[in-house]
C-alpha cells in the first residue's frame, strides 16, 4: 500500500493509539547504503582472501571480474527485501509514492499474542475517507499477519502478487460500507480515485477471484478481532434472523444458481411473505457486535439456527423472540449452561410477567436496529452474487466491515452509541 507524504501526520496519530513503532527512511538512501556496503565487502573479501591464499600479488584490475558477482548480490538483496515486505510477521514494509520506506513494529503483547494497545482519549483521528481506509488497513494487516494461517500466508506465487491480502481484504470492506453494491462500480472508483494509495492495481477479475478465495480468512479475522480490540461485551445476547432473497418471488423457478446450494422457499413473518432463498441467523450482543452467525435454507427453523449458534457458546444469556420457544428447546440450552428467554405466545398458560416482557422486547430492540444497518447501509439483503460463494463472501465482508465500525467506535471513545456506524463513514 503506497502511502504519500500528506499522510505521514495521519501515521503518527495512528501510533498514539495503536502501540507500534513507526520509522520513515528515504528508500533511495536505503537501497544505495546496502548496495555500496554489499560492493566494499566484496572488494575486501576477495582481495584479501587472495592474497592469504596465495604469495601472488594481488593486482586492483582483477577487481574488474567480480563486477557480475556484485550485480548477482544485488539481485539477491532485492530479493529479501520482497520476502521481508511479504511473510515478515512483526515488521511489514510499506513503499510509499514519495520513495519513502516505512515500518511499523508491534511492541505489546499479552498472552502470546500480539495485542493492539490503545489510549483513553476522545480524540477522533478520522476526518475523512481515506483516513478510513488508512485506519483499516492497519487493523487488517495486523491481524492478518497474527491469525492467517501458513497455507495461506505462504501459498505459491504469493510474492508475485500486486495487491497483497490485507489490501484486497481492506479494498473490499471499504466498498461495503460506502454503500457500494456493485464489485464491478466500487474497483473502478478506487482505480479512479484512490490509485494514490493502491499504485499496482491487479485486474478486476483476478481482485474477485482472490476475493473469494479469502473468505476463509476474513471469516476466521471477524472471530479473532474480539480478542484484540477492548470492545465492551457483556454475557447476554439477541438471537434473530432475517431472510436473504436471492431472488424476486416470481423468478423463483428459473434461478439456478442457487438450487443446487440449498435455496428453497421460506416465510418471513414480520414482512409477511413468502420468498426464495436462504435465511441469516446471527447471535448479537447488547451492545450490538455480531458475535456469530452462520447461513441455512429459507425453510430452516429458527431453533436449528439456534442449536448451531449455541455450540460455540456456554454461560451466557440469550434473548429471543416467540420463534425460539419450546419446552426441549430450553432444556437443551441448559444443559449447554446457557439460559434462554424467549417472549411466549399470547395464548401460553405460562408466560413471563408484564415487566419481564417490556425488559426482553426492549433489549431486542438492539437486534433489529443492527439488521437494518445491515440491510439498509451495507446492503446485505440485496443479493447480486452469481454462485454460493460469492453471496457468502459478500456477507462476510460485511459483517466484518460492520464490526471494524463498532471495534473503532469503541476505540476512539465515542460519545455516541457504538452502534452507530454512519459518523465513520460519512
Amino acid at each position: 500500500m503506497h502511502i504519500g507524504l500528506n499522510k505521514i501526520n495521519h501515521l503518527y496519530q495512528l501510533k498514539n493509539y495503536f502501540n507500534i513503532r513507526i520509522y520513515i527512511i528515504p528508500i533511495s538512501t536505503l537501497i544505495y547504503f546496502v548496495r555500496y556496503v554489499a560492493l566494499l565487502v566484496i572488494f575486501f573479501t576477495f582481495q584479501y582472501g587472495s592474497t592469504l591464499m596465495s604469495d601472488k600479488t594481488y593486482h586492483p584490475r582483477q577487481f574488474l571480474i567480480y563486477i557480475p558477482i556484485w550485480f548477482y548480490f544485488n539481485e539477491i538483496f532485492f530479493f529479501i527485501l520482497l520476502l521481508i515486505r511479504s511473510n515478515l510477521d512483526k515488521i511489514k514494509y510499506k513503499e510509499t509514492s514519495t520513495k519513502y520506506a516505512i515500518l511499523f513494529v508491534g511492541n505489546t503483547t499479552k498472552g502470546g499474542i500480539i495485542m493492539l494497545k490503545f489510549q483513553d482519549n476522545n480524540t477522533t483521528v478520522i476526518a475523512t475517507f481515506e483516513d478510513f481506509i488508512l485506519t483499516a488497513y492497519v487493523i487488517i494487516d495486523e491481524l492478518y499477519h497474527q491469525f492467517a494461517p501458513p497455507e495461506v500466508t505462504r501459498r505459491r506465487h504469493i510474492l508475485n502478487a500486486k495487491l497483497s491480502d490485507s489490501e484486497i481484504i481492506t479494498i473490499s470492506l471499504c466498498g461495503e460500507l460506502a454503500g457500494v453494491d456493485s464489485e464491478n462500480a466500487w474497483f473502478s472508483f478506487v482505480k479512479r480515485n484512490y490509485r494514490h494509495l493502491f499504485p499496482q492495481l491487479c485486474s478486476r477479475s483476478r481482485f474477485n477471484r482472490t476475493r473469494r478465495a479469502l473468505m476463509q480468512t476474513t471469516e476466521l479475522l471477524r472471530q479473532k478481532m474480539i480478542s484484540v480490540f477492548p470492545i465492551p461485551v457483556s454475557s447476554y445476547y439477541i438471537v434473530d434472523s432475517f431472510p436473504l432473497a436471492v431472488c424476486k418471488f416470481g423468478r423463483a423457478r428459473y434461478c439456478k444458481a442457487f438450487r443446487g446450494h440449498g435455496a428453497d422457499y421460506g416465510k418471513c413473518p414480520s414482512k409477511k411473505e413468502t420468498y426464495y432463498g436462504y435465511k441469516v441467523h446471527a447471535l448479537i450482543t447488547l451492545e450490538g457486535y455480531i458475535a456469530s452467525f452462520e447461513i441455512t435454507p429459507a425453510s430452516t427453523d429458527d431453533r436449528e439456527g439456534l442449536r448451531d449458534l449455541a455450540d460455540h457458546w456456554s454461560n451466557v444469556t440469550i434473548l429471543a423472540d416467540k420463534g425460539y420457544v419450546g419446552k426441549n428447546m430450553k432444556q437443551e440450552m441448559q444443559e449447554k449452561n446457557i439460559c434462554l428467554f424467549a417472549l411466549k405466545r399470547s395464548n401460553s398458560k405460562e408466560n413471563w410477567p408484564k415487566s419481564v416482557r417490556q425488559l426482553i422486547f426492549k433489549l431486542r430492540r438492539r437486534v433489529e436496529t443492527v439488521f437494518s444497518q445491515l440491510s439498509g447501509q451495507l446492503n446485505a439483503e440485496r443479493v447480486l452474487a452469481k454462485s454460493f460463494q460469492g453471496l457468502c463472501t459478500r456477507l462476510v465482508n460485511k459483517v466484518l466491515a460492520y464490526n471494524l465500525c463498532i471495534a473503532l467506535n469503541s476505540i476512539f471513545g465515542e460519545t455516541c452509541e457504538l452502534g452507530k456506524i454512519k459518523k465513520l463513514i460519512f
